[in-house]
């Protein structure tokens, strides 16, 4: 019987990626995207609730965090 873990390792190895392989930007990407989630949820606030050009300057400001997140894994 194959365990999770196994299963997990074996599927990665199939992809091209050796088991042990981090990913050196993992933390910086989990910030960007955490940077990215807030202010969209902020900006989506303000666009409904005070401004339409301030509210979609915050969401494209955000999304360039999201854009410098995807370069990275892109990298990898």
């Amino acid at each position: 019987m194959i365990e999770e873990s196994d299963n997990t390792l074996a599927r990665r190895h199939r992809r091209g990626q050796e088991p042990e392989e981090q990913d050196k930007y993992a933390t910086l990407r989990q910030l960007l995207n955490v940077i990215f989630m807030v202010g969209a949820i902020i900006g989506m606030f303000v666009y409904f609730k005070y401004s339409h050009s301030v509210g979609g300057g915050i969401i494209i400001c955000s999304m360039l965090f999201k854009v410098i997140e995807c370069v990275l894994r892109l990298m990898k």
